[in-house]
């Protein structure tokens, strides 16, 4: 942490919290309350005469209340992150405090440690911001060449959706991930990203603590850049990088799909591939991630429920006017012996290849999920584990051979127009 100590300025109406919050933060040797305003109106001349790194304000005060407050210090004095303090939980209150700048909410009453360490995880998020800042960037869009004059090679897109839920698509997305990153090291590079943002299960199936999420860009969105994005990407032993689901249902509303779509195009210029998982529905949000999305791998299970939902979604693809090869189709949980539809009759029936079979195996696939664990990072010969590189395999492969497909049409395109111009 710097040696600069981190400035607080408490903006409440209530003189007894004041005092209560300036006892809590006097033995930290690496925070300095700067100033203490009994209304909004204070609040806003105060952060401006002080300029604070945290504010710590309450939402509820009578004249100019927290929301109103905290608009005008995010306008006024940029660089002071507004955190949100009310006796109230509510989503309403929640949502309104994050559009009004807000970078975190405290429910009233709270511990010293929880204090504290929002106080301080706010603080490193726009130190590292801060510390980007200075640094050369080129305005506007991005306008690198690649070697040989060509454009230079975007990130893909791999979205894990299902029309019917309880199929595995979490399971699938995670260990998917974790299989690309083995299979493009030691450069590639991976994010896993949980779109299913009120009841996302990446966190718990990689063992990760959510001290950051995706929702925490929603109220940056405007500023959004790759050093923005890396304060909130949670590192994996494995490598990859993984971009949590918010950690209360109620955030979820925080992010639009223009959000999505901003969050996952910056991914797409920092990594290979950005594996997204989503829930199972055709909401506006998981719509907005579909259509960006260079691949969408498909999963059904060999089920009557299940296989039906799936040619529905087809049917909706095909209105969307998605490619055909945009869809990659799996068939998890497949056993022959099980009972289930066979393979080629779920081929015939949905008038499409089926790319891969993942198989049956619950006990493998619990005690992963239980223990924090990616059947993938165990052993490699586990049916389940050569089925998920496998599908990696075939990935990375079409990806690679459509982006040849595509470079060749550019170079070509550029020596004819090299050769129109010279022969004019």
């Amino acid at each position: 942490m710097s040696e600069e100590k981190i400035r607080v300025l408490i903006v409440d109406d209530i003189p007894e919290t004041r005092e209560n919050l300036k006892k809590l933060l006097y033995f930290e040797t690496d925070v300095e309350v700067v100033g203490a305003a009994t209304s909004g109106e204070e609040g806003i001349e105060l952060a401006k005469q002080y300029q604070p790194h945290i504010v710590l304000m309450d939402i509820n005060m009578p004249g100019m209340d927290g929301i109103t407050a905290s608009e005008a210090i995010t306008q006024e004095v940029p660089f002071a992150q507004i955190i949100m303090m009310s006796v109230q939980s509510e989503a309403d209150y929640l949502r309104r405090s994050m559009l009004a700048g807000a970078r975190d909410f405290l429910t009233k009453p709270f511990t010293s440690d929880e204090l504290i360490s929002t106080i301080r995880r706010v603080y490193e998020m726009a130190a590292s911001r801060r510390a980007a800042m200075p640094m050369p960037q080129v305005a506007g869009p991005r306008v690198e060449v690649a070697p040989g004059g060509l454009p230079p090679k975007a990130g893909r897109i791999i979205t894990v959706f299902s029309p019917k839920g309880g199929v595995g698509c979490s399971m699938i997305a995670v260990n998917l991930a974790l299989a690309m990153q083995k299979l493009t090291e030691p450069d590639g590079k991976v994010v896993l990203v949980d779109a299913s943002l009120q009841f996302g299960d990446v966190g718990v199936m990689l063992n990760l603590q959510a001290t950051r999420s995706i929702a925490d860009l929603a109220s940056q969105i405007e500023e959004l850049d790759s050093y923005l994005i890396e304060t909130v990407l949670l590192p994996h032993p494995s490598q990859m990088k993984a971009l949590l689901a918010p950690p209360r249902p109620e955030m979820a509303d925080l992010l639009t799909p223009t959000h999505m779509k901003s969050v996952l195009e910056e991914l797409r210029h920092n990594f290979d591939y950005v594996i997204v998982d989503t829930w199972t529905a055709l909401h506006d949000l998981v719509l907005q991630v579909l259509d960006i999305s260079d691949r969408i791998v498909l999963v059904t299970v060999p089920d009557v429920p299940s296989i039906k939902n799936t040619r529905l979604f087809f049917d909706v693809t095909e209105a969307l006017e998605y490619p055909p090869n945009k869809l990659v189709l799996v068939v998890n949980q497949a056993d022959r012996r099980s009972g289930g539809i066979s393979v080629k009759l779920i081929e015939e029936n949905l008038k499409h290849r089926v790319a891969a079979q993942i198989p049956f195996d619950d006990r493998t696939a619990l005690v992963s999920i239980n223990q924090g664990v990616p059947f993938v990072l165990g052993d490699r010969r586990n049916p389940l584990s050569q089925a998920i590189f496998k599908l990696g395999e075939v990935l990375i492969k079409d990806l690679e051979q459509e982006e040849a497909v595509a470079q060749a049409e550019v170079k070509e395109t550029q020596t004819r127009a090299r050769l129109g111009r010279l022969f004019r």
